[in-house]
């Protein structure tokens, strides 16, 4: 058996289909198609609209499945397509390809070598970003991705950018997304780790052909502001969801413990840095910023040299059950500085109320942040010199 039927057979195993959405790549999709058809069998192409002569070239094609529709939507929206046309014919994954030839159809087998031992994992082609001719714009997209994948997700991937990638369709078909082009690809791969799917990176080859012979339909302005747009709102839903969720879940005697022996009892931070970063986290877990106390505070303790573990743990004095405490808290706190009045209950509170006594209310959180750090540190200090043996002053 020669190496092209041994991957055919493999990927076959693996109910495993190539997926090629294509716009206007009546130059390259010939060839690509031709290159994926020697390593597997099944091969579905999502043609977006072309108005190009690539409709044509893929009916003189009989032995791909294609798909087409008349309007370009956006690389999302035929990645969706090509999920759910996917799944409708009984396969289990797809590994994605571009079709501007950028790829190695040689690297399937990575792919289904990874994919043998786990199936469930969604992989991500990782590319060398020093190769000869990539576009230093790519590094600097794919850096920018990876920090903010980081932040949404709390997991840390190489390489965020790449369209050659392995997607088991239990974890990606048939779930509602709100992007449709480029940064599809971005929402796609936060949301499976939200749901608890394994992402990680394989190394790929690229090939990116010179300056003068590229074709890219990617739009700087708009799609840079679509994905930053998309960013936001990822970052928002991990900070007010995913992530209290995700520690409510966690939480337990046994986790707590664990957590408290190895990152505060014997972290090898000083009982000074230490008791710092849980006030730090405190602090900005108790500023007016709601939804940014976790990334401000992080963002900062990072250059200050602080514990970010703990610092990013403090930052959760702000979970549901205390968030109205601490708004009245600085609601009163702020009528008391001002000389404003107190209308409002605690069960009362809402930004809405506390609308007309906006600055009453800013001020007053603000100063309750200042003196709950500066508690939280004096206590810390003082406990950390009985308990933390090995801590350092």
């Amino acid at each position: 058996m020669n190496s092209y039927e041994n991957i055919r057979r493999r990927l076959h195993a693996l109910k495993c289909a190539v997926l090629i959405p294509t716009y206007n790549n009546a130059g390259t999709i010939a060839r690509v198609v031709d290159g994926v058809r020697r390593y597997c069998d099944d091969v579905l192409v999502i043609n977006d609209g072309s108005t190009d002569s690539t409709r044509e070239i893929l009916d003189g094609m009989p032995s791909v499945m294609t798909l087409s529709y008349d309007r370009n939507r956006g690389k999302g929206h035929a990645l969706r397509r090509g999920f759910e046309e996917a799944a409708r014919r009984g396969y289990r994954a797809v590994i994605t390809i571009d079709a501007d030839g950028q790829h190695y159809a040689e690297d399937l087998e990575k792919f289904a070598q990874a994919a043998e031992q786990t199936p469930d994992t969604l992989l991500i082609g990782a590319r060398c970003l020093t190769a000869e001719n990539m576009p230093s714009k790519n590094t600097f997209a794919n850096k920018f991705s990876n920090f903010w994948y980081r932040v949404e997700t709390g997991r840390r991937l190489d390489d965020t950018q790449s369209g050659f990638r392995y997607y088991p369709l239990d974890s990606v078909a048939g779930h509602l997304y709100f992007s449709t082009r480029y940064e599809f690809e971005v929402e796609v791969i936060v949301r499976a780790a939200w749901r608890g799917t394994e992402v990680r990176n394989i190394p790929i080859r690229v090939y990116y052909p010179p300056v003068e012979e590229r074709v890219s339909h990617f739009r700087p302005g708009k799609d840079f502001t679509r994905i930053s747009i998309l960013n936001t709102f990822l970052v928002m839903y991990a900070l007010l969801i995913y992530y209290p969720f995700r520690f409510m879940r966690w939480f337990s005697w046994t986790n707590l413990c664990g957590f408290v022996d190895r990152h505060i009892l014997h972290a090898p931070q000083s009982n000074a840095v230490m008791a710092a970063s849980v006030a730090w986290g405190v602090m900005w877990g108790m500023m007016p910023v709601w939804g940014w106390q976790a990334v401000a505070a992080v963002a900062a303790g990072h250059f200050m040299r602080l514990n970010k573990v703990v610092v990013f743990a403090a930052t959760n004095i702000s979970i549901p059950p205390m968030i109205p405490f601490i708004v009245f808290g600085g609601y009163v706190l702020g009528a008391k500085l001002l000389g404003g009045e107190i209308n409002l209950a605690v069960g009362e509170i809402s930004m809405e109320t506390l609308a007309g006594s906006l600055i009453q209310y800013i001020a007053g959180s603000i100063v309750l942040a200042l003196i709950g750090g500066g508690v939280t540190y004096m206590l810390c200090r003082g406990a950390f010199a009985l308990w933390r043996k090995g801590g350092r002053e």
